[in-house]
């Protein structure tokens, strides 16, 4: 069997990381494809992280903990899912079935008769992309326990808690003087 997971990974976090470990111990899977929503969104306080700093923040973690896996992008067509569901099929790898908790890939994907499966939610209250880009831009050091060691290295070496940062501010989520 060859699972889809797909997430917008902004960034990659432990709550990722759980439900790809999920999604692994699955009976037939020996693989997991990963999926990059959103891959052609980048540098709004949403989406942060380029495609690419997504893909190196995967590889990272995703080879520390030696696990079969691929990394596809999938980029948005603006809510139509007709053309979205070519999308995933043009480029990712071939696959059986789909992980994902998000509801617009459920409802595109139903229409296309996919098994579309929920994974746990991991500690959602804090493991989420949002609370933690809110805790980068706001300057709180506990993103840092939130988010796998080589995401983290990731992270501070291409200056991405100051990026999230400006992002906050030039989109009006904080203030300038925060």
């Amino acid at each position: 069997m060859r699972p889809l997971f797909i997430g917008r990974f902004q960034p990659v976090h432990l709550g990722h990381l759980s439900a790809i470990e999920w999604v692994l111990k699955q009976d037939g899977v020996d693989r997991v494809i990963v999926g990059i929503g959103s891959s052609n969104q980048s540098f709004t306080f949403k989406n942060p992280f380029t495609a690419g700093e997504r893909i190196d923040m995967l590889t990272e973690v995703l080879d520390s903990i030696n696990v079969k896996y691929s990394v596809c992008t999938i980029p948005d067509t603006g809510g139509l899912a007709s053309i979205w569901f070519s999308y995933v099929r043009n480029y990712c790898p071939s696959f059986d079935l789909i992980y994902s908790n998000d509801e617009f890939t459920k409802l595109a994907l139903s229409y296309w008769k996919i098994p579309v499966f929920n994974t746990p939610l991991f500690n959602k209250d804090k493991l989420s992309g949002t609370n933690i880009r809110l805790l980068m831009a706001l300057g709180k050091e506990e993103w840092v326990s939130l988010v796998p060691e080589p995401v983290r290295e990731f992270i501070e070496r291409i200056n991405g808690v100051e990026r999230v940062r400006k992002l906050a501010v030039i989109e009006g989520i904080l203030k300038n003087d925060a």
